[in-house]
């Protein structure tokens, strides 16, 4: 299953067909467009014309058979044809107009008598809109878009989880960086620790016994060795970058975990710093931090 971004953009446009006199002519095009960007949860907006308000319930069913989170926006909008609109209209329907004006004058004397303005407003292919089927048109250019949306944001996802591929990758590398690091480190501060032995055994002059002043001095440095070794942090973040790795694979709603794993990277990579008594590896932890923050700005975008 591909990784899916939020973000994402489509239309689609269809001129549905209404029966006039016995024909069927196009005399106006629909046209519907998604735009969808991040968000925590699925959060839907609709702007639609008079025409296509009953038609929401339908189109807000369809979207979330397909998207799980984002902020999404459909617009939708009728374009008649501006040259049907001159084209005469039916015989028929102009009788039933002037049936109207004659009933309304018989009960309204003052009333004035239509004009061909508002004969062609009432009659014309204007209102030929009433006889399309709208629900059909709607869903089918829907479905169009929607299609068209979901292969959008498959491609957006597909660079974003490239992306967090070569930041693991990175990520990996540093920790291989600081694996070594940690043993030299306790060996040089052990030996520094003895070197601090023999220099108070010379000052003390006998006065302390130097089984206690040794045992005092390895007992400082395993202590220090304790509080800086980063093994049990090494381990950790690995096994996140597995998992990350996993889910990438898997694809499909994993925004909110790879979410929740990277604040656990984060984690990591702060006590990683906090236990670094040596310069390069305080580098490593602020190189981390980085690719770190780099990944959580692009998973906020993966549903």
């Amino acid at each position: 299953m591909p990784v899916y971004s939020m973000t994402g953009y489509a239309s689609a446009q269809q001129a549905p067909a209404t029966s006039q006199a016995g024909e069927s002519t196009a005399t106006a095009r629909l046209g519907l467009e998604i735009r969808s960007v991040n968000s925590r949860f699925l959060d839907l907006t609709f702007r639609l014309p008079d025409e296509l308000r009953a038609q929401e319930p339908a189109l807000r069913a369809l979207l979330t058979q397909q998207l799980k989170r984002g902020k999404v926006e459909v617009r939708a909008a009728i374009e008649h044809d501006a040259g049907a609109q001159l084209a005469s209209p039916p015989t028929a329907l102009l009788q039933r107009v002037g049936m109207v004006q004659e009933q309304v004058q018989a009960w309204l004397p003052q009333a004035k008598g239509l004009s061909v303005a508002d004969v062609l407003r009432l009659a014309g292919p204007g209102n030929a809109h009433s006889s399309v089927d709208w629900p059909a048109a709607v869903h089918e250019v829907a479905e169009q878009a929607l299609a068209a949306l979901l292969d959008a944001r498959a491609r957006e996802g597909k660079r974003l989880a490239q992306m967090l591929h070569e930041r693991l990758g990175q990520l990996r590398s540093l920790a291989q960086q600081a694996t070594p690091l940690i043993p030299q480190l306790v060996e040089q501060q052990r030996q520094r620790f003895l070197e601090r032995w023999q220099e108070a055994m010379g000052l003390t002059e006998g006065q302390v016994p130097p089984e206690a002043a040794r045992e005092r001095a390895l007992s400082e440095a395993t202590a220090f060795a304790i509080r800086i070794d980063v093994a049990e942090e090494i381990t950790r973040l690995g096994a996140h970058l597995d998992e990350i790795e996993r889910l990438l694979k898997k694809g499909g709603e994993i925004g909110k975990r790879l979410d929740f794993l990277i604040q656990e990277l984060h984690r990591e990579a702060n006590t990683l710093g906090s236990k670094s008594a040596t310069l390069e590896l305080t580098h490593i932890s602020v190189d981390m931090k980085v690719l770190i923050e780099q990944m959580r700005e692009q998973v906020q975008n993966i549903e």
